[in-house]
């Protein structure tokens, strides 16, 4: 993480003896992965220009466990949360902000079963709060102003939790020209992260998911295709490369296109 961006610990604000207002969970991409740390620098990026107070748990993050319930290990993903929840329950969270709609849904519908409650949010949930709360003032950026851009929504933060709209509101605050797929909202069709297909080898088939989802996308004419979860960018992203649509088509997180806008 740069110099000029400010990322305390939960550890250094309990040292200061002060709690801060929501704990960001960076998640596993967000912390490992290149294209999905600059997701998280551009979050950080406008939480710094709001002056939110905001803290990490830094090295005592670990994975939330969802990859491994999804994949049937319920012990490991109990042995994964339950540590979690003693770190978090041990700093007395409160509310919890991630960019990752698969941390997302983790923490927030599966940790209460294990003893972590939590207030959870998606970042764009906790950016338009922001707004509306006069806090942040997104202007129309002359740079995305009129752009033609399409949003994909993820599963674990569309069909899973009933977050359609937040996304969707930031982008148009931005000025830019929200255009759907023929499979949005309720309907949209998976990226395949979900899936675990980004981990492994594409299923059987004529077509991999990720191709035909990024299809749906081009159909749009949009230039860019805009996500709200990192896994998604990637699989997104490669789907485009798949169409050698890379010099005309870019995906971006909504975080992204907002510290792009602000000129952050």
């Amino acid at each position: 993480m740069s110099e000029l961006l400010k990322v305390p610990t939960m550890a250094e604000c309990m040292a200061d003896g002060r709690q801060p207002e929501i704990l960001f969970w960076v998640g596993s991409a967000g912390s490992y992965d290149d294209r999905a740390k600059k997701i998280t620098r551009a979050f950080v990026k406008i939480l710094n220009k709001v002056k939110v107070d905001f803290a990490v748990l830094g090295t005592e993050e670990s994975n939330t466990g969802d990859v491994a319930k999804r994949a049937g290990n319920e012990f490991l993903f109990q042995m994964q949360a339950v540590t979690n929840i003693e770190i978090l329950n041990g700093y007395q969270i409160k509310r919890i902000v991630t960019a990752c709609p698969h941390s997302y849904n983790t923490l927030k519908n599966e940790y209460p079963l294990l003893g972590g409650n939590y207030k959870v949010l998606h970042h764009t949930q906790f950016i338009e709060e922001l707004m509306k709360k006069g806090r942040l003032k997104i202007e129309r950026s002359s740079v995305l102003n009129g752009k033609r851009i399409t949003f994909h929504d993820p599963c674990y933060l569309g069909r899973g939790n009933g977050v359609y709209e937040a996304p969707r509101t930031l982008l148009k605050t931005l000025g830019v020209e929200l255009v759907e797929m023929k499979r949005h909202r309720k309907s949209a069709l998976c990226c395949g992260a979900g899936g675990a297909q980004m981990f492994k080898e594409p299923e059987k088939g004529s077509k991999d998911v990720n191709v035909l989802r990024t299809e749906d996308a081009l159909e749009t004419q949009a230039t860019i295709i805009a996500t709200g979860c990192p896994y998604c960018n990637t699989m997104m992203t490669d789907g485009v490369k798949a169409k050698e649509k890379e010099n005309d088509v870019s995906v971006m997180d909504i975080a992204e296109l907002i510290a792009k806008a602000q000129d952050l």
